[in-house]
């Protein structure tokens, strides 16, 4: 980037020769006004959570609030609500100066994107003709969700390499992307995609990585000191990792219906992530001469499985079939970080600082294709007559679709993904790119201090003196005699 000297701790970073330069504050507050006028106009409570809720009961013979979908849904909402904000947020502090930038920025981009979420989503799915407003209930904010964490794995990509205010600009273009490519495959092609393995994390992932190519840095070596981890930081990294594998059956059922589908995607997810658990341990030790374990691997691979479980996980894939997903994730992801990362920054100019590409990507790709094998394979001997419609939603202008038909839908829904993630993602890479962003100096990436506030580093006592309390008493010891010796 440019050569201009600006403050460690202002909103500024160094950049371009240039005088124009967005401020964060501005975005952030013209946004906020933005979105107050926004939702005043169009979102209004639905039916469900309006304070007309009684006489909607009494209209509709329901017999008891515990019927209010909020019981149903909010289980899972808190689930995947802590997926975004502590999941993906804690995943990202595995830098060893990059700890606030991780859990921080993924703070601000996740609050800024379900607002816009909440709009977009709003106007594709269930705007009224009638009235012209967007009713929304617990299942808006779990969609919303949804929506923004698209743009949270684009981050992962980009982590240290870019400024707040390109944040906010790769998650406006972001969610607007995935509500267009959200309502394509699921409402026009008409794929069943429960966890978002396509429209989610193939879409999120070549998102990210397209960008990152169009944002290659050919100096970014400058910044190698700071380009890894440390103790501390990896264990924070793995709460991350924990949190996401917990609730990721919770994030790949929480909006299939009622009932059998639900059960099944948790059980599925479950088994998958198990899987993918065991294979990346193993890969990794085979990996290192000395059999030791790479926690890259443990805080990323090991979540493999439960992405590519996302589209099959309300079908009748089998607990077994679950296994052999999970198992195979778990090692493409392991080696996709041991040999296809490298390759792809030396000779394909992506860099990618988490490694979406093994973990979202490929992934999500593989769970689009394997829930388009499983439709296509569907039979009424396992799925049963009602079974079987149910689950694909055969009705309406869809009631005389084939199970063979559905599952080249189901495809031809993952290359829709990708290619909004591609085509989307360099636009946006280009818009990125423009001098006026504040984004930081090759020098200067991978830094908490070029956007935050970071209280100074403690004196650090000597290792052998912090660990071992007799070596202590022994150091004062010495010390003592030798003050002695010198008063004398």
């Amino acid at each position: 980037m440019g050569n201009c000297a600006q403050g460690m701790r202002d909103y500024f970073c160094r950049t371009k020769n240039t005088n124009i330069r967005v401020s964060l504050p501005a975005v952030c507050f013209v946004w906020q006004i933005a979105m107050i006028i926004l939702f005043g106009v169009f979102i209004r409570y639905d039916e469900e959570s309006d304070a007309h809720w009684i006489e909607f009961r009494k209209e509709h013979n329901i017999s008891s609030d515990i019927e209010n979908d909020f019981y149903f849904r909010y289980p899972s909402f808190q689930d995947v609500h802590v997926m975004i904000f502590v999941g993906f947020g804690f995943l990202m502090t595995f830098l060893k100066r990059y700890s606030f930038g991780g859990v921080g920025f993924n703070f601000m981009i996740a609050s800024f994107g379900v607002q816009w979420a909440l709009l977009m989503q709003g106007w594709f799915h269930s705007l009224d003709p009638a009235t012209g407003k967007i009713y929304i209930g617990v299942e808006s904010l779990i969609n919303a969700d949804f929506c923004v964490a698209g743009s949270l794995i684009a981050y992962g990509a980009l982590l240290g390499k870019v400024s707040p205010v390109q944040l906010l600009v790769l998650t406006l273009f972001g969610v607007t992307l995935f509500a267009v490519e959200e309502y394509i495959i699921l409402s026009l092609l008409h794929a069943r995609d429960a966890g978002g393995s396509m429209v989610i994390h193939a879409f999120g992932g070549y998102y990210g990585l397209a960008i990152s190519w169009v944002l290659y840095r050919p100096n970014l070596h400058l910044s190698k000191r700071l380009n890894g981890s440390v103790y501390h930081s990896d264990v924070f990294a793995m709460i991350g990792t924990l949190f996401l594998w917990m609730f990721w059956p919770s994030f790949n059922s929480a909006i299939t219906d009622h009932g059998d589908g639900q059960h099944r995607a948790a059980i599925n997810t479950y088994i998958a992530l198990a899987s993918s658990v065991l294979t990346t341990i193993a890969i990794s030790s085979m990996s290192q001469k000395t059999g030791k374990l790479d926690m890259v691997h443990i805080q990323n691979a090991t979540l493999a499985g439960g992405v590519a479980m996302g589209t099959a996980a309300e079908f009748m894939i089998t607990p077994y079939g679950s296994l052999i997903v999970g198992f195979c994730c778990g090692i493409i992801s392991t080696f996709g970080y041991l040999f296809v990362t490298p390759f792809m920054e030396k000779y394909m100019k992506i860099q990618d600082t988490c490694g979406i590409h093994n973990l979202h990507a490929v992934p999500g790709m593989l769970g689009g294709f394997i829930g388009a094998i499983t439709a296509a394979a569907a039979t009424e001997s396992v799925y049963g007559v009602e079974g079987l419609r149910n689950t694909f939603d055969f009705e309406g202008e869809f009631a005389d679709r084939t199970v063979g038909t559905q599952g080249g839908f189901q495809a031809a829904g993952t290359c829709v993904a990708i290619a909004f993630g591609v085509v989307g993602g360099a636009i946006v890479g280009i818009i990125l790119r423009f001098p006026i962003w504040g984004d930081p100096a090759d020098d200067n990436c991978y830094d908490d201090e070029v956007y935050w506030e970071v209280p100074e580093d403690e004196e650090t006592i000597p290792p052998v003196l912090e660990y071992n309390n007799h070596m202590i008493h022994k150091h004062q010891d010495i010390s003592e005699s030798n003050f002695s010796v010198e008063q004398s």
